[in-house]
């Protein structure tokens, strides 16, 4: 009960600043200040990324809300790990490049079999790429590696799992944040972080996608040359009704 009432508070906190913003600028564009145009659109804008704001974290909350309900549930589709990563690179090409950031991808040539949610799946590499770029460094690269014969200790069998990376450049984070980082709101830098358009549960999403796929998740961390977030999954045999070559839908 405890977690459930912090949690909501957390949200109508995490509410009440972007909506404050919109009411007072919304007050002020009723004003005189409303009828010149500069200042109009300035205003505008700004509620217009506020306003985004806000939809991106109740879209956030609503998934994580979704993924707890059917936590216990592991997914049972064969899927190939590679599409899901492909897709994504897709998807964030041109958010990347507004970014001056760089885009690399590296998959094994056979495909990389793994039960899961198509859906889930893409989130959780999507979360961990848009972070990346978020918070990269400017004109710097992000790498997403998927490894066919990985290794983890949650895993009796060598080479039983998979593993999919996500690596930036960008500042580094210090050790003593790294085991709360998936923590629902818990920022390094709260501010920059709401500047930058971070709900604060991006990474708490992730984790409980990696929990339904009975997963594991590694991060690493140096301050000034990057952080690494890994991703280790079983690995699936195909089936006889699985498409070892599906296509990318664009």
């Amino acid at each position: 009960e405890k977690k459930q009432t912090d949690f909501f508070e957390n949200v109508g906190h995490e509410l009440k600043t972007p909506l404050t913003s919109v009411l007072g600028f919304v007050e002020t564009l009723q004003g005189p200040a409303g009828e010149d145009k500069a200042t109009r659109e300035k205003f505008l804008a700004i509620l217009q990324q506020q306003s985004e704001r806000m939809i991106r974290l109740v879209a956030d909350q609503l998934s994580l809300s979704h993924i707890e309900r059917i936590e216990y549930v592991k997914p049972e589709t064969i899927l190939d790990l590679r599409i899901m990563a492909e897709r994504v690179k897709i998807s964030l090409e041109n958010q990347a490049l507004k970014a001056g950031i760089t885009l690399n991808l590296a998959t094994p040539e056979q495909p990389v079999f793994v039960r899961g949610d198509a859906d889930e799946l893409i989130q959780m590499v999507q979360n961990l790429t848009e972070n990346a770029i978020r918070y990269g460094r400017k004109n710097g690269k992000i790498n997403i590696f998927i490894n066919k014969a990985a290794n983890h200790p949650k895993f009796s069998n060598e080479n039983s799992c998979c593993s999919i990376s996500v690596t930036d450049d960008g500042e580094g984070i210090a050790e003593e944040h790294l085991s709360r980082l998936t923590e629902r709101f818990y920022r390094v830098d709260a501010r920059r972080s709401r500047e930058l358009g971070g709900t604060g549960l991006g990474l708490a999403i992730v984790k409980h996608i990696v929990n339904r796929h009975r997963g594991a998740m590694d991060i690493s961390s140096r301050v000034g040359y990057g952080t690494t977030f890994s991703i280790y999954l079983d690995l699936a045999e195909p089936t006889n009704q699985t498409l070892p070559h599906q296509k990318i839908k664009q």
